[in-house]
């Protein structure tokens, strides 16, 4: 009698699913999926925050119960644990007389760590191992060269991939696996027990996230096919304000509900069904972006978490707790900044436009150290993915992969060109909402007169901005190029 065991990791899915695949090719009499809620998940980051706060966690727990039902319907179940997966799961497959573990890879150190230690644990009781590749668009074995060899400029990665390379079809979804053999299935655990605060919905957020593959794919299906927005993806993307400027499906893609696989398979077929044009291939550029920071992550290693970065470029970055918390909080004077980490905070969602900008602001006005910013991200975020994030950040305090050196963003600008009517400030600053036109983006041009109008008292009920935002600009660039 063969026995399977399935680890399931960031891969919350039954389509495109390899380790399934890998496990059926195997003629198994038995396949026993497990999914272990790591305990390091949920304790703190270096800086003190919660490695993984409410917003994500509620997410998890909404794809992994998704994940069981899915099985359920196939015939199977999902074994829910607790602790630490590389104990947890050799235990089950020694007492479960288990003849093969399949999972699926990560590219970064604690998760490779992960997998080395239960490799370890699994090769001395003699069970077989065998784990996968998936969480890309592109398999690294259809790329053009090995990882190490990578270009750190992604135009130079993603020129020779669209020339060179292909995307595998998606693999077939399991109609029917074996009933697990007698074991305890494990409850999913609450926010409690995971020791966070319960989740607090918020009224004003743009969209209701709902983790799992099924929600992932009924999101897919209302951008896609309901809505018809991927004809203007382009366009609207780079909006702060709704649930449909930008497809929003990074929380589904960073817990593996959704394939990127099926996602290019889905355009490919609007392509065919609707239209193709700029705004189709611009959402398969986008998930190119995502594959070149997984590749960057695997090619740097640890160096993406070192503060000096990919580009080893030591800098005095300053760790001002008054001033981090002021960002933090969205107090800083600056509407666009604001706003966005005020939602950020209250919903665990923030546009790509809205990270971009605060992250150059704390960076290049503010002198703090990225990596506290890089932390703050990963507890608050619910599509937090590790790579992205971090090479991002990388990115943005000018230490990663952009041969443009000291490169910052007009906070000011970008408000008026991608909240032009002040929209977006006034749905998260209701202390300024009052502000008439364009005035609301610098709330301290007001005349007295004005603020008196306005009944805004700057410093009071709105405060004044915590730097000046060109001279912080020109002083962190001069202390930039002394330094690179």
């Amino acid at each position: 009698m063969t026995r399977v065991l399935v680890w399931f990791r960031n891969d919350l899915r039954i389509h495109d699913q390899a380790i399934l695949t890998e496990a059926l090719a195997h003629n198994p009499d038995i396949i026993i999926p497990v999914y272990c809620f790591d305990d390091r998940h949920f304790q703190t980051t270096s800086f003190g925050f919660p490695k993984t706060g409410q917003f994500r966690a509620k997410f998890l727990m909404e794809a992994v119960t998704d994940l069981r039902n899915s099985l359920q319907k196939i015939g199977s179940n999902l074994i829910i644990r607790k602790g630490l997966p590389e104990k947890i799961i050799s235990d089950i497959a020694v007492n479960y007389q288990v003849d093969l573990v399949c999972f699926s890879e990560e590219a970064t150190a604690e998760e490779i760590k992960v997998e080395k230690r239960l490799k370890k644990k699994l090769n001395k009781a003699n069970i077989k191992i065998k784990s996968v590749w998936q969480s890309t668009l592109y398999h690294p074995s259809e790329l053009p060269y090995k990882i190490t060899n990578i270009p750190d400029l992604f135009t130079n990665f993603r020129k020779q991939v669209e020339k060179e390379s292909k995307v595998y079809s998606c693999l077939q979804m399991p109609q029917k696996l074996s009933p697990i053999p007698d074991i305890k299935i494990g409850n999913i655990p609450h926010l409690q027990e995971l020791g966070l605060k319960d989740y607090q919905s918020n009224a004003k957020s743009v969209l209701n996230f709902i983790g799992g593959e099924t929600e992932g794919i009924k999101r897919l299906n209302h951008y896609f096919w309901q809505k018809d927005c991927l004809k203007d993806y382009k366009k609207t993307r780079n909006g702060m304000l709704g649930s449909d400027y930008s497809s929003k499906f990074s929380p589904w893609l960073a817990l593996g509900c959704l394939s990127p696989r099926y996602i290019y398979q889905q355009v490919t077929k609007y392509e065919r069904e609707r239209i193709k044009n700029d705004s189709t291939y611009w959402l398969i550029f986008e998930l190119l972006w995502r594959d070149f920071f997984r590749f960057i992550a695997i090619k740097y290693g640890n160096q993406i978490f070192y503060q000096s970065g990919l580009q080893n470029i030591s800098l005095p970055w300053q760790e001002n707790w008054s001033i981090f918390e002021t960002w933090c909080e969205g107090q800083t004077g600056y509407p666009l900044i604001d706003a966005n980490m005020r939602e950020l905070k209250s919903t665990g969602f923030m546009s790509n436009r809205g990270r971009q900008n605060v992250a150059s602001f704390l960076t290049k006005n503010l002198g703090i150290n990225w990596q506290m910013g890089a932390e703050w991200f990963e507890s608050l975020l619910i599509d937090y993915d590790v790579c992205s994030n971090w090479g991002n950040w990388n990115y943005t305090a000018g230490i990663g992969n952009d041969a443009r050196g000291f490169r910052y963003f007009n906070i000011p600008k970008q408000s008026k060109d991608y909240d032009y009517q002040g929209d977006y400030l006034r749905h998260w600053l209701p202390e300024i909402s009052v502000i008439r036109g364009e005035k609301i983006h610098e709330p301290w041009k007001l005349s007295s007169q004005e603020q008196k109008q306005f009944n805004i008292q700057l410093g009071v009920n709105y405060p004044r901005p915590m730097v000046d935002f060109f001279k912080s600009i020109k002083h962190n660039e001069q202390i930039y190029l002394s330094h690179s």
